[in-house]
C-alpha cells in the first residue's frame, strides 16, 4: 500500500481540482478520510481473514464499487453542511476514495487490487510499480524502509501533485485574464 501521506496528497489535489471552497477544511479532511478508508480492511489480518480473500486486504474496500457507494453515503451525510453542490462533493469524495486503489496498484508489493470486486476477486497491478510499498508494521515505518517509501512517494506522488496544482493555478490565472481582457 502507499502510505497515508501519499493517499492524503492525492485527496488534497482532488480537492483543488473539484473546485471546492478553499476555506472549507472539513471537506478536505473528509476527502483525506475517504482516501484512507479502503485500508480499514487491514483489520482482517487480526481477524484471520486471508489476504487473498475478497474481504482481505486490497479486496472489496479497494474496489470501484466500494468507492462509488462509500462516497455516495459520505456525500449524502456531508451534503447537509450545504456549502458545496452535491455532485461536486460526490465527485471529489469518489476520486479521493478510488485513488487509494490506483496508488496501491502502482506499488511494489502485495497481491494487487480487486478493482472489480464483488463481481470478481481478480487482483490487478499497473504495468509500472514506481511506489515502494509501505510496511504495515509501525516499527518498519520509522526506519530505512519507511524512508525509502517516503522518497518514492515524493518522487511519484507529491511532485506530480504539486506540478498539477501549479499548472492548475497558472491555467486559472490565464483563463481569468482572458475573461477580463
Amino acid at each position: 500500500m502507499a502510505s497515508p501521506l501519499g493517499h492524503a496528497a492525492v485527496a488534497i489535489t482532488a480537492f483543488v481540482a473539484c473546485r471546492l471552497p478553499p476555506h472549507s477544511s472539513r471537506y478536505w479532511l473528509l476527502g483525506i478520510a475517504c482516501s484512507e478508508a479502503p485500508d480499514l480492511d487491514v483489520v482482517g489480518f487480526w481477524l484471520g481473514i486471508p489476504y487473498e480473500s475478497m474481504l482481505g486486504h486490497r479486496g472489496l474496500t479497494h474496489s470501484l464499487l466500494f468507492a462509488i457507494l462509500f462516497s455516495w453515503v459520505i456525500a449524502h451525510w456531508a451534503a447537509r453542511w450545504g456549502a458545496v453542490e452535491y455532485r461536486r462533493l460526490w465527485t471529489y469524495l469518489f476520486v479521493a476514495t478510488a485513488s487509494h486503489g490506483v496508488l496501491d496498484a502502482l506499488t511494489t508489493g502485495g497481491l494487487g487490487v480487486a478493482f472489480f470486486a464483488p463481481f470478481t476477486n481478480d487482483r490487478f497491478f499497473f504495468s509500472v510499480h514506481p511506489i515502494r510499498v509501505s510496511p504495515l508494521e509501525p516499527s518498519l515505518v520509522f526506519g530505512p524502509i519507511g524512508l525509502a517509501v517516503l522518497k518514492s512517494e515524493v518522487l511519484w506522488i507529491d511532485i506530480p501533485c504539486a506540478l498539477f496544482l501549479l499548472v492548475w493555478k497558472v491555467a486559472g490565472r490565464i483563463q481569468g485574464r482572458a475573461k477580463s481582457g
